[in-house]
């Protein structure tokens, strides 16, 4: 569980109806199923109209991201590509063929697998970095949904409010309800622009985050293949690839 995002939208929450609390007001002034519908409802199709609906699916399917966060995975990465530069130190390139069913990261695998079968250096990279392109390129997708939903969700909310004060007014005759229609039909701009500051443009922030660290794993692994086709001493990688990980060259170069 990631605390940081499960803490930040609860305390953005609490304060916004503290505020509203202490202010005399009452949950049910901005628990509007009208609005909400509107609000969500807009936001959505709109995304859907400028994205593929494969990407606004995988968006969706990415929200779990925000909240669940797997360790980091640098430290046990950079230990393995260490144990594979020993190996092939010892007896050659050719005795990791082996150890490919027993590397999970795909990009990995790929990587030591053309290593093994005797890529030279340039071309090995020129490869992988096609294929890290493409997958930085569909990544960057996924926050621009939640960063279009974020610029979408406040004018949705505006049209909102619009309508109902379209409502409010054919009811002049009636003013004893005019004023609590007219409280009802700001409440859809609060959902705009509350979705859009408090989740849609922190979300897209976050999982941009989190593909730049997935990116700079698969540019460790990279490099670290490369090193050990060019046959550089293991220590000399470990220490070259704790740069990857802040904090970490520092201990590299001592155990060194």
């Amino acid at each position: 569980m990631d605390a940081g995002s499960l803490g930040g939208i609860l305390l953005a929450l609490a304060g916004i109806l503290a505020g509203l609390l202490l202010e005399g007001g009452h949950l049910g002034q901005v628990l509007q199923p009208t609005a909400a519908m509107i609000v969500f409802g807009g936001t959505l199709g709109a995304v859907m109209l400028q994205f593929p609906l494969k990407t606004v699916v995988a968006a969706g399917q990415r929200l779990a991201r925000l909240f669940l966060h797997g360790p980091d995975e640098g430290a046990a990465l950079l230990h393995q590509i260490v144990g594979f530069a020993n190996k092939a130190r010892r007896n050659g390139i050719i005795s990791l063929d082996g150890d490919l069913e027993q590397v999970h990261d795909p990009f990995l695998r790929q990587a030591l697998t053309l290593a093994v079968d005797g890529t030279e250096p340039a071309e090995l990279r020129r490869i992988m970095e096609v294929q890290m392109e493409n997958a930085t390129e569909n990544e960057a997708r996924i926050p621009a949904v939640f960063e279009s939903a974020g610029g979408f969700s406040p004018t949705i909310g505006i049209i909102g409010a619009v309508i109902g004060l379209i409502q409010v007014m054919q009811r002049l005759d009636r003013m004893a309800e005019v004023g609590r229609g007219i409280a009802v039909a700001f409440v859809a701009t609060i959902y705009g622009v509350g979705s859009a500051n408090l989740f849609f443009l922190p979300a897209a922030g976050k999982l941009r985050q989190r593909a730049r660290d997935e990116q700079r794993l698969k540019e460790m692994a990279l490099e670290g293949v490369v090193s050990i086709i060019e046959g550089m001493n293991p220590r000399m990688i470990e220490v070259k690839l704790a740069g990857f990980r802040p904090g970490s060259a520092k201990e590299a170069g001592q155990r060194t």
